[in-house]
């Protein structure tokens, strides 16, 4: 039975529980179990925190997990990332009080507060700059404001925490993070049922990207409509019972959709359809 591990709490659990639901598979807890079996797909789903889930995936104990790229990474284990998962975007970056001009490469003899040691100490060695890393637990970003800390090392999303706090990010990120899919190795693929869960996974990722989009065109301009929407290979396109115009079906990316729309109907588009997408194979 394949094993594997989800986060226990949080958004990332949740995210992470949802795409796997809607890749067809039964791991949703009832309460507080740390193992879920889907016996009919013959999975067992194992809730652990984020940060030692590839620490179990590493030594075998478990063949695949679900975590953050910055958790992963900081807790040194040796995986291997099979797939990012598309949620729990963030970047994970420097901090200093908003009225300082400190800078990453100046932090040489200074304090630097963290949740990721092992990022910050790699990063700093890089830089040829040693300061003293103080690991915390949570709430960095208060470690300035008591004293404990001149820096801080933190992830990201939105900044309005930092900036709650009166902190202001600095420099350049040192990790793009989100959530991925990592294994001990990469011969974990060779199984027909990993083979299968990433295949259903995978088209729930990239589904969530696209949008299909429907419209008719007159033949005079379907050239130039297909340049608008290329689709992943190549649109569908099947005649109208309309002399001289067509019907056009393209996969396009969700985040160009509306600029899209705008271009189709300048060139004289009508009955623009936008559906989603909920899985697919490319």
């Amino acid at each position: 039975m394949l094993k594997i591990a989800i986060p226990n709490k949080g958004s990332l659990s949740e995210d992470a529980v949802q795409l796997i639901r809607e890749a067809g598979y039964h791991c949703k807890r009832y309460s507080r179990e740390l193992i879920v079996f889907d016996n009919r797909n013959q999975l067992e789903f194992v809730f652990l925190r984020p940060r030692d889930i590839a620490v179990y995936v590493s030594h075998g104990i478990l063949d695949l997990g679900v975590t953050g790229r910055d958790l992963a990474q900081d807790s040194g284990a040796d995986v291997v990332e099979l797939l990012s998962l598309g949620f729990g975007k963030s970047d994970f970056c420097y901090a200093v009080p908003a009225e300082s001009n400190l800078l990453p490469d100046q932090f040489d003899g200074l304090r630097i507060a963290t949740s990721y040691p092992r990022l910050v100490s790699q990063d700093l060695s890089r830089r040829r700059q040693k300061a003293e890393i103080v690991r915390l637990d949570g709430a960095v970003e208060i470690s300035i404001r008591l004293g404990v800390a001149d820096a801080i090392a933190d992830v990201v999303q939105t900044g309005r925490t930092l900036s709650a706090a009166g902190l202001q990010v600095v420099g350049q990120p040192l990790l793009q993070s989100e959530a991925i899919l990592v294994a001990r190795t990469r011969d974990v693929e060779k199984s027909a049922t990993v083979q299968t869960f990433l295949d259903r996974i995978r088209g729930i990722v990239v589904a969530r990207e696209y949008v299909m989009v429907e419209y008719d065109i007159p033949d005079a301009m379907l050239e130039m409509a297909c340049v608008i929407t290329p689709g992943i290979e190549s649109p569908t396109i099947s005649p109208l019972s309309k002399k001289g115009w067509v019907a056009v079906k393209s996969m396009c990316r969700q985040q160009e959709v509306n600029p899209i729309m705008d271009s189709l109907g300048k060139i004289g588009a009508k009955g623009i359809i936008v559906t989603d997408i909920r899985t697919c194979r490319i």
